[in-house]
């Protein structure tokens, strides 16, 4: 059996063609493989992945792509219309996020390709800004490794600071005893991916201002869900320009912004902030160069078919969408505190996990995996992540994940009855002693190993 995927169903190219093929046959490979590949997601039982879920609204969308699939965003001359997109997008944010809360400076945006992209960008905006000769940024651990790879990719200290084991968010006290003369800025996030929560983002805004530096709110997962939670009146602390502090903002528009993958808009304070980042060449041979971000080409495609998405369903689509994500989460949430052997980490709305002192947490993920339930596993502690998206809200989905939690509960007690380990444990969390040198090694090399067979070659 070929483990390269569907060799054994369609050909393998190993070489360019040396004649093309017939491309109603092309297509109908391609819906093959996409149909069954959907099937895995359709039916609710998988954690993010597909923050909307809606065929329709996908047929919708690439619509608006294909119209525009074909153009060079680098080139506004001929696509004057992708400055009208990307402008509107990033307006249409900066009143989510209450730019008009901002009157010191002229707050601004950028459409970028995902979240990692928008918090390199940010990260970039402040070493360029601060131009310090040992540059350090502060993160909560919980915040996003996208951070590290950014200070690791631009040469700045990644500070990491231990959140709340309660609260599973940062206390502002040790955010601020990690500052020094070299920090540029910190991170909190609303809300963070491993459990959902908010850190104190008007605190840390106060700290931020006191010391001069930058403080940037990762909402790439909660930005376009969160302020429609606030409407709810749920318990979410401010987060957005309203606090004096905020200096940039991300927000995916590909996550609960229900637009296309390879999306997000990072927002800007201050115009100055932004431009710190552009990059020019005046004396290129090949002329005049000049970028406002990292890419170069990007299809204008994303940009239209995520002004699309946001003008089809405006504030009252979005709430509505809010609306039954956030009670389908609470509905979720309800069934795992039926069970004493389980606990919710901190207080979350719409994005959760959970573990249990009673026994390893892998277990139910164990016994869920076969029913089609796709969590992503955590670890220190042990957990099960669940971020909850609209494939979530339909009929019947709530129940089933009621029932088959009960009977992995029942499973987990069974399984560390009989002193058997969990099969999830051998790749997250149980790691005899610690995570020693040798350890982390070891987990390297099965990761290189992984991304080699996702990049690799036809066998």
């Amino acid at each position: 059996m070929n483990d390269y995927p569907y060799a054994d169903r369609f050909k393998v190219y190993r070489t360019l063609p040396e004649e093309g093929r017939d491309p109603q046959d092309i297509l109908a490979e391609l819906a093959t493989m996409a149909t069954e590949e959907d099937v895995a997601w359709e039916g609710g039982k998988v954690s993010g992945t597909m923050y909307c879920g809606d065929h329709d609204h996908y047929d919708f969308l690439t619509q608006a792509f294909s119209q525009y699939a074909h153009v060079n965003a680098l080139q506004r001359d001929l696509c004057p219309s992708a400055t009208r997109f990307e402008g509107e997008v990033i307006a249409m944010t900066l009143d989510l996020m209450h730019g008009e809360a901002v009157t010191e400076t002229t707050p601004v945006g950028l459409v970028t390709t995902g979240g990692t992209g928008s918090i390199l960008h940010a990260v970039l905006s402040y070493r360029e800004a601060a131009k310090k000769e040992r540059p350090n940024f502060i993160k909560p651990e919980t915040a996003h490794a996208a951070f590290d790879k950014a200070c690791h990719l631009f040469g700045i200290e990644c500070r990491t600071v231990p959140v709340d084991p309660v609260t599973t968010t940062v206390r502002p006290e040790d955010m601020a005893a990690a500052i020094d003369d070299q920090t540029i800025a910190m991170v909190g996030s609303a809300g963070n991916y491993p459990y959902g929560t908010v850190d104190p983002i008007p605190e840390l805004g106060e700290i931020a201002q006191e010391h001069g530096i930058g403080l940037h709110v990762d909402g790439c997962l909660g930005g376009f869900i969160l302020p429609f939670g606030q409407e709810r009146g749920l318990p979410i602390p401010i987060f957005d320009f309203r606090v004096p502090g905020v200096t940039t903002i991300s927000a995916d528009t590909h996550k609960y912004g229900h637009a296309f993958k390879g999306s997000s808009v990072l927002l800007y304070r201050d115009k100055a902030l932004r431009n710190s980042q552009y990059f020019h060449i005046v004396g290129w041979s090949g002329g005049k160069y000049m970028s406002p971000g990292i890419e170069g080409s990007r299809s204008a495609g994303l940009l239209a078919s995520t002004w699309a998405s946001m003008v089809k369903l405006g504030r009252s689509g979005y709430r509505a969408y809010a609306e039954q994500i956030f009670t389908t989460a609470e509905t979720m949430m309800a069934a795992v505190r039926s069970h004493p052997e389980l606990k919710i980490m901190g207080s979350p709305t719409f994005c959760f996990s959970f573990t249990s002192e009673a026994f390893d947490i892998y277990h139910v993920a164990d016994f869920m995996k076969p029913l089609g339930w796709r969590f992503n596993g955590q670890q220190y502690p042990n957990a099960i992540h669940m971020a909850v998206t609209r494939p979530q809200t339909q009929p019947g989905v709530t129940d089933a994940f009621a029932t088959d939690l009960a009977a992995a509960v029942n499973y987990a007690k069974e399984q560390t009855a009989a002193g058997k380990e969990a099969e999830m444990s051998a790749i997250y969390g149980g790691v005899a002693g610690g995570l020693t040198s040798d350890v982390k090694d070891f987990i390297v090399a099965i990761m290189d190993q992984m991304m080699d067979a996702q990049t690799g070659l036809p066998q």
